[in-house]
């Protein structure tokens, strides 16, 4: 049983320094995924104010097309000004072109708005662009530094999934069952050295009986306290 804790301690400092790297490879992934999510937001932005350029223009070119209509309009109406020959028909084509010219002043003012709103939209679009540019020159080489290592983590951890899993094919089931239930109910931490009658995990105190049998059993002996597997430090003697 002490090669088995032996590997137990061994498969414990390796479970540890797994942990850390899945814990700084999740750090990096979150840091990766906000870079991702501003620019996204961004990009959105952009593309939202593009549309909203691309409407008004719709809408310019369509107030365009009903100007050139009444300005052909007010150009037929004073066309036939020199050929009425009654005052009546006279002032009904007078009230007919400056009608037009009203509509045309009208469609023009909505023109020169709409002119104004797309200029300041451009502005805006071409602000969040320039922002945009500088966002992904500011993180590209952060980008390249996360990407190369979470490469370099996930070899590692293949690795040590690799290693683990060899050391746990060395313990025996129900030691690896004991191993696995403490490790996710104490922390990652199942096994701990006892010295001077004292648990190193929980620091409460040994009963003597128990503390001595862990110099001469070949028993795994645990701690009534906290359940650890308990382990004696012989280089400390």
């Amino acid at each position: 049983m002490q090669e088995t804790l032996k590997i137990l301690k061994e498969l414990q400092a390796l479970d540890q320094e797994l942990n850390e790297k899945r814990y700084g490879r999740q750090k990096l992934a979150g840091e990766q995924a906000e870079i991702h999510s501003e620019l996204t937001r961004i990009q959105a932005m952009v593309d939202q104010l593009k549309a909203n350029v691309a409407e008004l223009d719709a809408q310019r070119r369509d107030l365009s097309q009903d100007l050139i209509i009444e300005e052909g309009n007010v150009t037929k109406a004073e066309g036939r000004l020199p050929t009425i020959k009654t005052q009546r028909e006279y002032v009904a084509v007078l009230k007919e072109v400056d009608t037009a010219k009203k509509m045309n002043k009208d469609i023009q003012d909505k023109i020169a708005a709409l002119d104004l709103q797309i200029a300041n939209l451009n502005n805006d679009r071409q602000e969040k662009e320039d922002e945009l540019a500088q966002i992904k020159v500011e993180v590209k080489e952060r980008q390249n530094e996360i990407a190369a290592a979470l490469d370099t983590t996930d070899k590692i951890l293949g690795e040590g999934d690799g290693r683990r899993d060899d050391f746990l094919a060395r313990i025996p089931a129900s030691v690896r069952r004991r191993y696995e239930i403490l490790r996710d109910k104490r922390a990652g931490v199942a096994v701990v050295e006892a010295r001077q009658e004292t648990c190193y995990g929980c620091n409460m105190n040994l009963p003597p009986q128990l503390f001595n049998r862990l110099y001469t059993t070949d028993e795994i002996l645990t701690c009534p306290h906290c359940n650890r597997m308990l382990y004696i430090d012989m280089t400390q003697l």
